[in-house]
């Protein structure tokens, strides 16, 4: 039966991150089309990004409460929902309320990683991690380029198509997943489980010292990352002479690097060296890749940029089996911390870093690699966890006994 069901999670996420990614090269235009100013564009984009990192703890935690099956289920319809309104936006407004809606309903990434988790023995736990990872990668290499072909339909019939996916992806769902994965009882995790769900594990989180240097990592390399993806063209062009179709293949390139990684070196490494070393490994090696790629060397861009995906495959799993490891039994709130700390650097760093771009075009990335270096370090300090310390779970319930 759990064997049976991963493949289906992993499809799962796949197919709504594929939706997302159909639309996704077309969206500045259409914003464009609709008199938005280079500020609307960014606040459309910008919004998806804001909208999770309010979301993503929510819908984790009400999937510990009322399973992961009916919340990542409302998740996909929710994809659906909004592509279709995505599709129907006629002004600026909607089409940013739309984003919103999107982002709201974003929560295949973190109950998916709950779900694996739940079905999957500890050692097999970041592998099984890795797939999710590596589905959500590939739907970012793949829903591009099927956007870019089926471009001739316009903004509109293109939205009702990814929408049409995300539905039958839906529907897929209701049909395969199981009714009801292993639960991680209280009494499998020391009667630790908090009572109830409460946005207030957001803050909880911070405060226990397992939890706050991954979360602060996860935000640092994502940050460092996503500034790459907000400058790299302006960079390539200056550098390295590359146009949209050159453009293009190398950020194919890097998701397949990415989808690689995560897909099947990650869990052996992890099984060999352990979940915080392959994450301080991978911290390091996207400050490496940063580094090199504004020299202006062409041939060391490319294992620059190797060298960077690389590095984010392997330090996005692994934080995520870091956080599984100090969740206890709020598992999926836990995940959706992680993603709303990941969801605050997206919002942030493509305007840092295009600032930073302005100012010398090597900036972004040398602050990308000063905060790489600094996730590794705070990787690298093994929490003290003596026998009195809380579990972010036993302190979400003594926030609650409080109150």
């Amino acid at each position: 039966m759990r064997r049976r069901a991963l493949p289906v999670i992993y499809l799962a996420v796949f197919v709504d991150m594929l939706g997302f990614g159909i639309i996704l090269p077309l969206l500045p235009f259409h914003a464009e089309q609709l008199g938005g100013s280079g500020l609307w564009v960014g606040g459309v984009l910008t919004a998806y990004a804001a909208a999770q990192f309010v979301a993503g703890p929510v819908l984790g935690l009400l999937s510990d409460r009322f399973g992961r099956r009916p919340v990542l289920l409302a998740a996909l319809l929710g994809s659906a929902v909004s592509l279709a309104l995505t599709g129907l936006a006629n002004s600026l407004l909607t089409l940013f309320a739309a984003r919103l809606v999107a982002g709201l309903c974003g929560g295949a990434i973190p109950v998916g990683q709950a779900y694996v988790v739940d079905l999957t023995e500890p050692r097999e736990r970041t592998k099984a991690l890795g797939m999710v990872g590596a589905s959500i990668g590939m739907g970012f290499v793949f829903g591009p380029a099927i956007g870019a072909a089926l471009s001739g339909l316009g903004f509109a019939g293109v939205s009702f198509v990814a929408g049409g996916i995300a539905l039958a992806n839906f529907l897929a769902g209701l049909l395969l997943l199981p009714r009801q994965a292993p639960a991680r009882t209280a009494e499998q995790d020391g009667g630790r489980a908090p009572r109830n769900a409460s946005p207030a594990v957001l803050v909880t989180a911070l405060r226990v010292s397992s939890m706050r240097p991954v979360l602060v990592a996860i935000f640092a390399g994502t940050f460092a990352f996503t500034g790459m993806e907000a400058t790299y063209a302006l960079l390539g062009e200056r550098l390295y002479d590359l146009g949209p179709a050159g453009l293009g293949v190398v950020f194919t390139g890097v998701g397949l690097v990415m989808a690689a990684v995560q897909g099947g070196l990650v869990g052996k490494l992890s099984a060999r060296y352990g979940d915080r070393r392959v994450a301080v490994g991978g911290t390091l090696l996207m400050a490496v890749g940063l580094l090199t790629l504004p020299l202006g060397v062409t041939w060391l861009n490319y294992v620059g940029l190797a060298v960077l995906a690389a590095g984010q495959g392997l330090m996005t799993t692994a934080t995520s089996a870091l956080i599984a490891e100090a969740a206890g039994a709020a598992l999926g709130g836990a995940f959706g911390v992680g993603q709303s700390s990941s969801a605050a650097a997206r919002a942030i760093s493509p305007v840092a870093a295009g600032a930073a771009f302005d100012v010398h075009l090597a900036l972004p990335y040398y602050l990308g690699t000063v905060l790489c270096v600094a996730a590794a370090l705070l990787l690298r300090r093994r929490p003290a966890a003596p026998a009195s310390a809380p579990s972010p779970a036993e302190a979400v319930k003594d926030d609650q006994a409080v109150s």
